[in-house]
């Protein structure tokens, strides 16, 4: 979350309620948060000097404007070039490329690469344990229960071979000659 934030306040300085509409409009596509979770990664990304506040409004409720400090900065960019860390796959790889425009064009691509890269590695992972699962035997008693357990694995399987293929079409699009 906290580097979702940076990247909404790299875009723009805003209040929190800007940040909760940005999340609203654009970012819940991908990731959902509560105004209280973001809320404490806000009062975080101050605490690590990552963001401050660089106004505050004037009106009866004060409201303050937040910025990105030039660690924060270098804390986006390391988070966007970086490798992808953590279970949730979809949420790393959406985040990136929702942001992705906030980067310079030599840096994209290799972001996009270490996505179907991250994306292979997980899809390899699943195969495996596909071809492992069909060497093991099923007492009758759980064929049923296994049945729909092998349905969610195929599942994730053919997900991750329909993100690894929409990823690789987007690299050639980007790769063409008008960009």
């Amino acid at each position: 979350m906290a580097h979702v934030i940076l990247g909404l306040l790299l875009i723009a300085p805003q209040t929190f309620y800007d940040l909760i509409k940005g999340f609203e409009a654009g970012v819940a596509l991908f990731y959902s948060a509560s105004s209280g979770s973001i809320k404490r990664a806000l009062d975080s990304l101050l605490a690590r000097g990552l963001i401050e506040v660089a106004s505050i409004e004037a009106g009866g409720r004060g409201r303050k404007v937040y910025r990105l400090t030039d660690a924060g900065r270098q804390e986006f960019r390391a988070w966007m070039t970086g490798e992808l860390t953590g279970p949730d796959l979809e949420t790393a790889a959406l985040s990136r490329l929702y942001f992705l425009g906030l980067l310079e064009p030599a840096e994209r691509l290799p972001v996009l690469r270490r996505i179907t890269a991250r994306i292979e590695t997980d899809l390899a992972a699943l195969s495996a344990l596909d071809t492992h699962l069909d060497t093991l035997d099923v007492p009758e008693e759980h064929r049923d229960l296994v049945t729909h357990q092998r349905a969610t694995l195929d599942y994730g399987i053919a997900s991750h071979r329909f993100t690894l293929d929409w990823f690789r079409d987007h690299i050639d699009r980007y790769e063409t000659p008008d960009h």
